[in-house]
Parts: C-alpha cells; structure tokens; sequence
C-alpha cells in the first residue's frame, strides 16, 4: 500500500509540473487533462505492442476505493478547506436561493434528469429501469464543491455569484447523498420506504451533520481561542476533520456537511475572534497546501480512471445528450430561485446564465456511480457519469471564467452594485 501511495503522488506530481511547466492551464483542470493524456499514451503503447505497461498501472489504480477515499476522506478535507474562507454573513444573505438549489434543486433536477435519461437510454438500445434512471439522476445533480472552488479561483465572479455558487455546491452533496441513499435502498431490497422513515433518514445524515459540525466546530474554537500557539491551533484544526470526519461516520451523520459546517465556524469565529496574525498566517498556508494537494491528487485520479472504465463511442454520444439534459434540469433548478432572490435585492443580468453554466459535476458524481451494486446497468450508468463528468470539468470548466469575464464587461454597474449588497 505505502508503495502505491508513493507511485501516486510522485505521478500526480510529476503531471502537476508538467501541466504549468507547459500547458499552463488552470491547477486542477491542467492536472487532469494531463491524466488524460498519460492515460492515452498508456493506451497507445498498449496497442502498439506494450501490453504490460497498461496492466501494471491498472492493477495498481484498481486497487483504490475511489469512492470510499473521496466520499469518506478526501472530500471532508476538501469542503473543510474551502468552507474556511467562506464569509458567513455573505452566506447568510443569500441563504434563500442556496438553500432552494441545494434541497429542492437536487430534487427537481434528480426527476427531470432521470426522466429524460429513462428515454435516452431505450433509444439507444439500452434497457435501463426508471429506477436505475433516477439513481443516476441523483448521483450526477449535485454541482461539484471541489470541481467549483477550483475553478471559481481563477473567474473574477462578483461577490452574489461566487457566494450563491460556492454555497450551493458546499451544501448540495448532503442532499443528493441522501437521495441517492433512499433510492439505491429501494433498488437493493424493492421497498418503497414511508415519507416519515425518509423524512427521518434525512433529520439523521443531513441535520445530524449540521448540529454535529457544529458542536465539534465550537468545541475546537474554544480550545483555540484559550491558546496562542499556532503550531498547535493548526493541529487542532487537523484533529477536527479527522476525528470528526470518523466519528460522523460511526454517528451515521453526513461527514461533508459537518466538515462544512466545522469550517465556517473555524473561518469565521476562530479567525477574527481567536487568532493572531501568525496563525491565521500557517493555518491559511497550511489548509492552502493541503487543499491544493489533495485537489491534484483527485483529479489525477479522476484522469486515471480512464484506463479502468470500458466504453464505446455508442457511450459518448450518450453522455453527450445527457449532458444537455443535465443542463437544462440545471436551468429549470436555478432560474426560480434567482426570480425569488430578485424581489429582494439586485442581480446582476447574466447570473442565471453563469449559475446554469457554473454548475460542475466532478469526482462525487464517480464517486457515488461506484457505490451502484455491480452489474451491466452498473457499468453503464458508471461509464455515462465518467464522460459527463470529464465533459462538464473540460467545457464548462475551461470556459466559465470568460463567461464570467464577459457578463461583467456587459453589466460594470450592476455588478458593482450588487457587490455592495
């Protein structure tokens, strides 16, 4: 094992300098496409007469759980970091359209995604039930927290659009998690649960994360504020997503949203009533590192898993339909909600577009296709996610931030105005 981990992040590194050496595209973007191409290459030697080669770094891929590293670990570090610059007061006022995509969204998007993907499916030939239909409806809905902040780094987005995104795709995993929960239950046992049983599992993953978070946030945050010493403040905060992330496992409590909820409190109380300048120094840099770290690792991952899945071009045809369908459930999800929030306050013209276009799909996507049990509807819909994944990341990802550029060009005084709000 210690071998692997070695020969992964030496790999991931070695793409890491590759792609700002010279590609020069975004971090976790260039990281991946690197990925890509190392995984062709491999590939092409394969059918050129190097058969081995392929083998060997397959064997050692397949021996990593994508899904419980990402969902268990990789991503509890990933939302902590990001949650830890997120300004709770911003969160806060635009708690209405965040809180209408992150819940009702995932629901809307996970029924019209399904629908659509239930008459895609038969009409290339594949016999897929409503219910595996709605599986992946619910497993590709939630916009990416670790595909977004990546991206939203390097687009100049105003302060509503880079709160109303961020804060969306922090909170939205527990939703479609517990969705995807309910579904793949009744999948495995052919039970339809009751509304309250439901309506209890997620009081239990979902609010049980938040009232948990924030427990172990405020605990830490007093443990820090009665110190001042930095070195061990970081530590703390590295115990804090650790322990907690596996105690909320033990709890049956959504370990993402705790950790969100432990970074806001961390970010905001901790950093303005609980640190001096030093700390607040090695926690940014330290939490920095880790979060640019574990991001190159996962999407060389995610380039890497090209070499385990089977596909066809039948495949991404397919893929290509569902990702249109995918982003029309994400206009119908997002446009409501924007309407609403423009009774209140001012939006800037464009927002609906950017929110429709920013909404990635990235490793939680893969990560929960793989927890589907195994079968050829399995392998499927685990293909079909693979390619909408890596189509969302790559189109959407590379072109958001002009995008973005293009519709504060057009609107400098809305924009600005709606930054003050």
């Amino acid at each position: 094992m210690l071998e692997l981990v070695a020969a992964f992040i030496c790999l991931t590194s070695l793409l890491t300098y590759v792609n700002f050496r010279f590609i020069g595209l975004p971090p976790t973007i260039g990281v991946m496409v690197t990925a890509l191409m190392f995984s062709l290459l491999l590939q092409g030697l394969s059918f050129m007469g190097y058969p081995g080669l392929e083998e060997r770094v397959q064997q050692l891929i397949g021996q990593i759980d994508f899904g419980d590293l990402l969902m268990n670990w990789m991503l509890s570090f990933l939302l902590f970091a990001g949650a830890l610059h997120v300004n709770l007061n911003d969160l806060r006022s635009y708690r209405w359209p965040i809180g209408l995509l992150a819940t009702f969204g995932v629901l809307i998007a996970t029924a019209v995604i399904g629908s659509l993907a239930y008459y895609i499916f038969a009409l290339f030939g594949w016999h897929v039930s409503f219910l595996y239909c709605l599986l992946f409806g619910a497993l590709i809905s939630p916009t990416d927290p670790i595909a977004v902040l990546g991206v939203l780094r390097t687009a100049n987005a105003s302060k509503p659009l880079k709160t109303t995104i961020v804060g969306e795709s922090l909170f939205n995993d527990g939703t479609a998690v517990v969705v995807f929960t309910v579904l793949l239950g009744i999948a495995q046992l052919g039970e339809t649960p009751t509304i309250s049983a439901t309506a209890m599992l997620f009081a239990h993953e979902a609010i049980g994360g938040v009232v948990f978070g924030g427990l172990i946030g405020y605990l830490v945050y007093l443990m820090i504020k009665s110190i001042e010493q930095h070195q061990i403040e970081v530590m703390l905060t590295l115990a804090l997503v650790i322990g907690g992330s596996a105690m909320a496992s033990e709890l049956h409590v959504s370990a993402p949203i705790a950790m969100v909820v432990a970074g806001l409190i961390i970010g905001n109380l901790g950093r303005n009533l609980a640190m001096n300048d030093m700390t607040r120094k090695y926690l940014d840099g330290f939490w920095e590192l880790l979060d640019d770290m574990l991001n190159a690792l996962l999407f060389a991952l995610i380039g890497m898993e090209l070499l385990l899945l089977p596909f066809n071009w039948l495949h991404v045809l397919a893929a290509s339909l569902l990702a249109l369908a995918i982003l029309l459930s994400r206009l119908l999800t997002v446009a409501p909600a924007i309407v609403l929030l423009r009774r209140w306050r001012t939006v800037p013209r464009g927002t609906i577009r950017i929110l429709t276009w920013g909404g990635l799909r990235g490793g939680v996507s893969v990560a929960l296709a793989l927890a589907l049990p195994l079968g050829p509807e399995r392998d499927l819909i685990l293909s079909i996610t693979y390619i909408v994944v890596l189509s969302s990341i790559l189109l959407q990802g590379l072109s958001i931030g002009k995008l973005v550029k293009h519709v504060t060009r057009d609107e400098p005084a809305p924009a600005a105005q709606a930054e003050h709000h």
